[in-house]
């Protein structure tokens, strides 16, 4: 259920204290239009749909503008090209020095499909046919503009509320913006989240799911995190990523870098993914990082439930 990041362009440091604009895109029903009302809740001047040949007469006049801009643009747009799209993402800082940040709202096909038929949409792009073929050629189309996204978020598990919490987690104002990191933990039997920009494997750790007083609980119980902290490779495999780590951030920081985020593995996602995310969370927010955290097999089970039966684990 977390939001999954990637980074490939950013603006350098200096220009993030300037105004920017924000190009949201993604497919159809990804969350576009909460993440437009989001951003306009947190200051952006908001235009969604606006045709990609009208942009530059938003800004013309060689100045940028005072407040930030969020611009929201998919299929629907009436001029929509993936071609020009990519034109203008590659042509960033092309007017009046506004650097451009790209957000790419992702989800995974098979909640797109489930979202318009709960809604009763028909898929833009297939209007006749069914959501699922609008959905593979929207897949199509997007693919160069998601490799050029400055930040992606997977919204296939998170609420409305969840979304408008992550965007506000990297864009609200907040004075000086230092490097963000988004800390997740993960079970490999579901894959790797989207986005990640350094996996680490703890499937070599002790598993606490084999111990029945722990199964029921997960790593950010004290019992469970204890008893991972008590497996012999623990602490060197903690002080080994916590120092690379730490060299990274400031490097990745010093070349514009904005977002980074690191996942940890385990068979479950339950303990010791659990654990070890917990863990660095700590201590990168102790060092003074803005550190966001997200396990996404807890999440997607909701409150009240328990860890899956043993042929899960």
């Amino acid at each position: 259920m977390g939001a999954n990041l990637s980074i490939t362009h950013e603006p350098a440091q200096s220009d993030r204290a300037r105004p920017r604009l924000v190009l949201v895109t993604g497919p159809s029903g990804a969350g576009r239009s909460t993440a437009i009302r989001a951003l306009e809740d947190m200051g952006f001047e908001a235009i969604d749909n606006m045709p990609l040949s009208l942009l530059p007469r938003l800004l013309e006049g060689g100045t940028a503008p005072e407040k930030p801009l969020a611009l929201g643009l998919d299929v629907r747009n009436r001029d929509f090209s993936t071609n020009a799209l990519i034109a203008l993402i590659d042509g960033r800082d092309w007017q009046a020095g506004l650097p451009l940040q790209v957000l790419y709202l992702d989800c995974r096909p098979e909640v797109l499909q489930q979202r318009f038929s709960e809604t009763r949409r028909r898929h833009p792009l297939a209007p006749a046919e069914s959501a699922e073929a609008g959905i593979a050629r929207e897949f199509d189309l997007l693919g160069p503009v998601r490799a050029r996204a400055d930040l992606v978020i997977d919204t296939s598990d998170l609420s409305p509320h969840d979304l408008r919490a992550d965007l506000e987690r990297w864009f609200a104002p907040q004075g000086a913006v230092r490097l963000a990191v988004s800390v997740h933990s993960f079970s490999y039997k579901r894959g790797l989240p989207r986005g990640l920009d350094m996996a680490l494997d703890c499937r070599f750790l002790k598993n606490p799911y084999w111990e029945p007083s722990l199964r029921g609980l997960d790593g950010r119980a004290p019992e469970v995190a204890g008893y991972v902290r008590a497996d012999p490779r623990f602490e060197s495999f903690r002080a080994k990523v916590t120092a690379l780590v730490e060299e990274l951030l400031p490097a990745y920081e010093a070349e514009g870098k904005a977002y980074l985020a690191i996942g940890f593995g385990c068979t479950g996602g339950q303990h010791r993914s659990v654990a070890m995310a917990e863990t660095l969370a700590a201590t990168l927010a102790q060092d003074g990082w803005q550190v966001s955290i997200r396990h996404r097999e807890l999440e997607r089970r909701g409150p009240g439930m328990t860890v899956p039966p043993p042929s899960e684990e």
